[in-house]
C-alpha cells in the first residue's frame, strides 16, 4: 500500500498535479485552506474566487431579538394603547348611555344592544375591504392616521351631545343617541382598517425567525385585551373623572379624554416606527372585489391558513363567552361581588402571559400544529373542570390561569402560521379576511353567552364550550397540514 507521500509522487511522475498545487480545490480555496467567515477568499492568478453560500442563521429563541428591535416595540407599544381604547371605549359608551338615557324602571339593555350593533357592522360590512385596501397603501401611515382619527372623534363626542342633545329625536330615538350611534360605527371603521395594517406590518419589521416570539407579544396583547380592558376600563374611566373634576366641574368629559388620549398616543408613538416598505411591492390596477375573491380562494387552497383562522376564532368567541360568563361567575362565588368579576378576567391575563413566555422561549421546538392541538384539548379540559369548580374562588381562578395558558399555545403559533404562510401582496386581503370572521365571531358570543346562561345554566354552557373547542380541534387537525416543518432541535 502507498504511503500519502508516495501517492503523491506517484502522480507527479504520471503528469498529474498533485492536490495542493491546484488552483482551487473542493473548499474553493487554494492549498486547501479553510474558508474565513467574511472574507473573500482569492484564486491563485489573483481573481476573486466565488463566495461560498452563506450558511441560513440558526433559529434564535426567546425574547431578546425581539425586545431589541426598535421597530416592532414601537409598534407593540401602539397596539397596547390603541386595542386597550378599543375595549375601554364600550366601557365608555356603557356609561354614557347609564348617565343620560337611563330612566326609572326601564333597563339600558336596548341602548346597549344598539351601541354593540354599530360598533359589529363595520366589521361584517368593511372587515375583508379594508384588508383589500390595505394592500394598496403604505402600512405605517395608516396605522397612525386610524389612531389619531378615532382619538379626535372620541374627544369631540362630549361636545356634539351637548350641541345635540335638545334637538329633538328621529323616529322617537333622541337625536344625541343617534350621533352617539354614528361616532361609534366611524371608530369601528376606522379599526376595521388598523387590524389588518398592524398584521401586514409585523413580518415587515421581523426576520421570519424570530416571528414566532413576535407572534408571542402580539397575541397575547390582542387576547389580553378582551379581558383586561372590560376588566379595568371601569376603574380607569372613573378615575379619569376624578382627576379631571376640579378643570370639567364634574361633567364626566374626563372618560372621553382617556379614551381619546389613548388612541392619540397609539398614532403619536407609531410615527417613529420605519417599515422599509416601498410602493413598488404595493397591490396596484386590480379590481377590490377581484382581491377580496383572491383572498377566499388563497385561503380555501391552504389548509394551514384556513385551519389556523379557524383555531382563532374558537379562541376569540370563548374569551368573549367568558367575559360575558365572568359576571355570572362572580355571583355565585360566595366570596366576591358581581362587580368584581374583573378579578377571574385578570386570571386569564396572567395565564395568557406565563403561556406566552413559554411559547416564546421553546414554541420553536414543536411542530405549529401539535403546540394547537395541546392548547384546544387543555382549553376544553380546563373548560369542562370549571363547570366542576364554580362556587370555588380558588379553583375558578387557577382554572382561568390554566386556560389562559392554553390559549396562548393555540393563539401564538396558529397566527405565526397565517403570516409565515402567506406572501406580503396577499396579507392584506388575509388579515382582512381574518379579522372579519373574528370579530364576527366575537360578537355572536357577546349577544347569545347571557342568553343561553339564562336559560340553561352556567354549568350546562361551560360543557358545550368545552365540547366545541374539542371538537372544533380535532376536526380542524385531521387535515392541518404545514408543507415542510419539522420541530426543530433543541
Amino acid at each position: 500500500m502507498l504511503r500519502e507521500s508516495d501517492s503523491s509522487a506517484s502522480k507527479s511522475s504520471s503528469g498529474h498535479q498533485p492536490e495542493e498545487d491546484l488552483a482551487v480545490n473542493k473548499t474553493g480555496l487554494p492549498g486547501g485552506e479553510r474558508a474565513v467567515p467574511g472574507v473573500s477568499p482569492m484564486a491563485a492568478d489573483g481573481a476573486k474566487a466565488p463566495e461560498l453560500a452563506p450558511q441560513p442563521p440558526e433559529p434564535i429563541t426567546g425574547f431578546g431579538p425581539v425586545l431589541q428591535n426598535r421597530n416592532f416595540l414601537t409598534l407593540w407599544g401602539g397596539q397596547v394603547f390603541s386595542q386597550l381604547a378599543d375595549k375601554v371605549y364600550l366601557v365608555l359608551m356603557i356609561a354614557i348611555i347609564a348617565s343620560q338615557y337611563d330612566e326609572p324602571g326601564q333597563t339600558i339593555s336596548g341602548w346597549v344592544s344598539a351601541v354593540m350593533i354599530a360598533f359589529t357592522i363595520p366589521a361584517v360590512l368593511f372587515g375583508s375591504l379594508a384588508g383589500v385596501y390595505v394592500d394598496r397603501w403604505l402600512k405605517q401611515p395608516v396605522l397612525v392616521l386610524t389612531n389619531l382619527l378615532r382619538g379626535a372623534l372620541v374627544v369631540l363626542l362630549p361636545l356634539g351631545l351637548w350641541l345635540s342633545h335638545d334637538m329633538g329625536s328621529v323616529a322617537g330615538i333622541p337625536l344625541s343617541f343617534c350621533l352617539l350611534l354614528l361616532i361609534t360605527f366611524l371608530v369601528s371603521t376606522l379599526t376595521q382598517f388598523f387590524a389588518p395594517a398592524e398584521q401586514s406590518v409585523i413580518p415587515l419589521i421581523v426576520e421570519e425567525r424570530h416571528l414566532l416570539s413576535a407572534n408571542s407579544l402580539y397575541t397575547t396583547t390582542m387576547m389580553a385585551s378582551v379581558i383586561i380592558g372590560f376588566a379595568v376600563g371601569e376603574p380607569l374611566l372613573a378615575i379619569a373623572d376624578k382627576l379631571l373634576t376640579p378643570l370639567d366641574g364634574g361633567t364626566g368629559i374626563g372618560k372621553d379624554l382617556l379614551v381619546g388620549a389613548s388612541y392619540g398616543m397609539a398614532g403619536l408613538i407609531l410615527t417613529t416606527m420605519r417599515t422599509g416598505e416601498s410602493t413598488k411591492t404595493l397591490t396596484q390596477d386590480s379590481h377590490v372585489w377581484s382581491d377580496i375573491k383572491d383572498g377566499l380562494r388563497y385561503i380555501q387552497q391552504r389548509p394551514p391558513i384556513r385551519n389556523a383562522i379557524i383555531q382563532l376564532v374558537l379562541l376569540f368567541s370563548v374569551f368573549a363567552a367568558l367575559a360575558v360568563l365572568a359576571v355570572r361567575l362572580a355571583e355565585v362565588i360566595p366570596a366576591l361581588k358581581s362587580s368584581q368579576f374583573g378579578v377571574l378576567l385578570a386570571a386569564g391575563g396572567v395565564g395568557m402571559g406565563i403561556g406566552a413566555t413559554v411559547i416564546g422561549q421553546l414554541g420553536h421546538r414543536f411542530a405549529r400544529r401539535h403546540l394547537s392541538l395541546v392548547g384546544l384539548l387543555g382549553m376544553g379540559a380546563a373548560l369542562g373542570a370549571l363547570s366542576l369548580t364554580i362556587h370555588s374562588l380558588w379553583a375558578t381562578l387557577g382554572l382561568i390561569a390554566i386556560l389562559g395558558v392554553f390559549a396562548a399555545t393555540v393563539g401564538i403559533p396558529m397566527q405565526t402560521t397565517v403570516q409565515e404562510q402567506t406572501p406580503e401582496e396577499m396579507r392584506g386581503k388575509v388579515f382582512g379576511l381574518q379579522n372579519n370572521v373574528v370579530n364576527i365571531a366575537l360578537s355572536l358570543p357577546l349577544a347569545l353567552a347571557g342568553v343561553a346562561e339564562s336559560i340553561v345554566g352556567l354549568r350546562p354552557v361551560l360543557i358545550s364550550l368545552a365540547a366545541i373547542v374539542i371538537l372544533g380541534g380535532l376536526l380542524t387537525q385531521t387535515v392541518f397540514t404545514v408543507p415542510g416543518e419539522t420541530a426543530s432541535e433543541p
